[in-house]
């Protein structure tokens, strides 16, 4: 079981919740909004080859909201200071949906302290004429099913994220997500003329099935993104890191090893 700690990112005044567990190389996930730090068999493969840090982002898991949040780069910034302060060093940043649209943007910053970079399926860019689905739109459950491929195997999931005990949590990250990505949906539209910049090893997972975000999205990460490697994920959704864990981990466990022989 990963071990949690609060840590005090003294620059912007508010602790950063986040869990811990394995050893060797430092895999920090910035997870998405729905699931927020929500430990997975994903987390567990990969944490039986690196120490895996899973973060809960501020405004996320029940807490409030700190008064200097107001957009997606607020968090790239913030999470640049935690690293300095975790004095963490050629990180191997992987980022889901929301949590894929923060590292994006972190990386476009300052690739200093990161060795390379890992989105899955990430907000953060607009696709004209490339469809999708309304999050926005629909209720909590049916935005729940929508990320799902298979909405047998997400039923647990979806009893789980909308039990009582989970509501006052639930309640928050919507407020949240809809601070950070209501208008424009789910996109930045500066953050696709800055791509470029990214200049680690960058992997592109993308769910073949994402109803959310279909893979013309997939494309235009890749095309953005110089040298980037996508590889798609059968039998998934938005989620390709909960529907087909073992799968996902080990396409990101092979490209980091990769990228540390290669060093």
């Amino acid at each position: 079981m990963p071990g949690s700690a609060n840590v005090a990112i003294q620059a912007c005044n508010v602790d950063l919740r986040l869990q811990r567990a394995g050893v060797g190389a430092s895999v920090v996930f910035s997870p998405d909004a729905h699931l927020g730090a929500a430990w997975l068999p994903f987390h567990d493969r990969l944490a039986e080859h690196f120490e895996v840090i899973l973060l809960e982002h501020p405004g996320y898991g029940g807490g409030d909201a700190p008064p200097w949040l107001d957009r997606v780069t607020d968090l790239a910034n913030f999470y640049l200071d935690a690293l300095t302060q975790l004095d963490l060093a050629r990180v191997h940043l992987v980022g889901a949906a929301l949590g894929g649209w923060i590292a994006a943007e972190l990386a476009t910053r300052n690739t200093t302290r990161l060795a390379s970079l890992t989105l899955i399926d990430p907000w953060g860019l607009r696709v004209d004429g490339a469809g999708g689905i309304d999050l926005f739109a629909r209720t909590d459950e049916q935005a729940l099913y929508d990320l799902s491929f298979d909405p047998k195997k997400a039923e647990p999931l979806v009893a789980r994220l909308l039990a009582p005990e989970a509501e006052d949590a639930l309640l928050k990250g919507r407020m949240m997500t809809a601070k950070l990505a209501w208008q424009p949906r789910l996109f930045d539209p500066q953050l696709g003329k800055w791509l470029h910049r990214i200049d680690v090893p960058t992997l592109i997972v993308w769910g073949r099935e994402d109803r959310l975000l279909p893979t013309p999205y997939a494309a235009a990460w890749q095309a953005a993104i110089p040298g980037s490697r996508l590889v798609a994920v059968a039998n998934a959704g938005h989620w390709p890191h909960v529907e087909q864990p073992l799968e996902t981990a080990g396409i990101v466990h092979d490209f980091i090893a990769q990228q540390r022989a290669a060093t």
